[in-house]
């Protein structure tokens, strides 16, 4: 499988210029690939396809008007053009129905004050480890990378990208063979809540971080100070760059904590199983903020992505199975309880807890899926 394998990187004020000049370079292709295409579809003329746009990138590189394209690297610049061809691809797939998701809209153009900004170089642009440990990249030159670990095999391309906190990254994409781990008896049922993050079906809780909440006093500060600075003064980008580091401290942390979690369920079970949550439609109640804070599709993300890569079985649970108010030990339903009802009796004398009666429930109804995915046939209790 492939995996992503991201490092800092800290290039010297002479690279961030080159660094700036190739995604500016890269931002001019990407626009005028869309430019082409919107224009031929307002004339009703026929599609530009691929090969035609790249010939025209060619072309513009030995005019007076776009001669600085030559200034960087070449794959840049076919790269570019690419993701603009992909953008347009996935945008007829989704309105034709052949990509899963909601509707895509129809691509749009990128501006030089988008908070990221990438490029990716390709095997074909040769780049490279350099002895000293530093990243050689075409025209840009040795960068000095922070390496926190080795990379597995050799990297099919690495992307650069500069983040809204101004921070630069090397983004590897590396082949990795699959680790399959012994294999263990447990297998968990996990419900997933904002008042606790996990409950799972063995009894273990993982108290929910509330990274956002917590930061919110210094981010709403800094926020405040953004606002009151003159739009365009130096002031106001350094206090729009105290509010991007603080962000990204909330993401970085909340990030650490699902690997971390992640890992460690993945390890000690042979099969997971949590709940399909529509996430999407829950961030639009009164409870977004904490919806967003909690973070549950980056954790069942990488749930399921270690459960690929390590041999683990990971099953998703349809969301309208009542797992909330279905009686573990009898099967019976009890009815739709509010939030605040943490703690219920069953008809047949079972006292539940709410979450983890769920997460049982979830284990129950992920197990019976399991089977009848390998051809058994199994069901809950009635």
């Amino acid at each position: 499988m492939q995996l992503r394998y991201q490092y800092r990187l800290y290039p010297t004020p002479g690279q961030q210029n080159k660094l700036a000049q190739a995604f500016g370079c890269a931002r001019v292709v990407y626009n005028d690939a869309i430019h082409a295409r919107e224009q031929a579809r307002r004339d009703d003329l026929p599609y530009p396809q691929d090969a035609e746009l790249s010939k025209a990138l060619t072309a513009a590189k030995r005019t007076p008007e776009r001669a600085w394209l030559s200034e960087v690297s070449s794959v840049v610049l076919q790269q570019a053009l690419a993701d603009a061809n992909t953008a347009y691809r996935n945008f007829f797939a989704s309105i034709t129905g052949k990509r899963k998701g909601r509707t895509l809209g129809s691509p749009r153009f990128r501006s030089r004050r988008d908070n990221r900004q990438s490029i990716r170089f390709t095997r074909n642009a040769h780049f490279a480890v350099a002895a000293g440990g530093k990243l050689r990249l075409p025209k840009i030159g040795d960068v000095k990378v922070a390496w926190s670990r080795d990379l597995p095999s050799d990297p099919s391309s690495v992307t650069i990208i500069k983040d809204a906190a101004g921070r630069y990254f090397a983004s590897f994409v590396v082949q990795v063979d699959d680790e399959p781990l012994p294999e263990v008896a447990s297998e968990v049922g996990i419900d997933l809540g904002l008042t606790t993050f996990a409950v799972l079906s063995n009894g273990k809780a993982v108290d929910s971080p509330k990274f956002f909440r917590r930061a919110e006093r210094k981010l709403r500060k800094a926020q405040r100070n953004l606002s009151r600075k003159e739009k365009g003064s130096n002031n106001r980008a350094k206090a729009r760059l105290r509010v991007a580091k603080a962000h990204a401290r909330v993401r970085n942390a909340r990030l650490d904590f699902a690997h971390k979690h992640s890992t460690t369920i993945i390890r000690e079970n042979q099969a997971v199983y949590v709940e399909d949550l529509c996430v999407k439609g829950l961030a639009r109640t009164r409870l977004a903020k904490s919806v967003h804070d909690a973070g549950w599709g980056l954790f069942t993300r990488l749930l399921e992505e270690k459960a690929t890569r390590y041999g683990r079985d990971f099953v998703k649970v349809d969301r309208w199975f009542p797992s909330t108010h279905m009686c573990s030990a009898c099967g019976a339903l009890d009815g739709k309880k509010p939030l605040h009802v943490r703690e219920w009796t069953c008809t047949c004398g079972a006292v539940h807890d709410r979450d983890l009666n769920a997460a049982r429930n979830i284990l129950a109804a992920g197990r019976a899926e399991r089977r009848n995915a390998c051809g058994e046939t199994a069901s809950l209790p009635a």
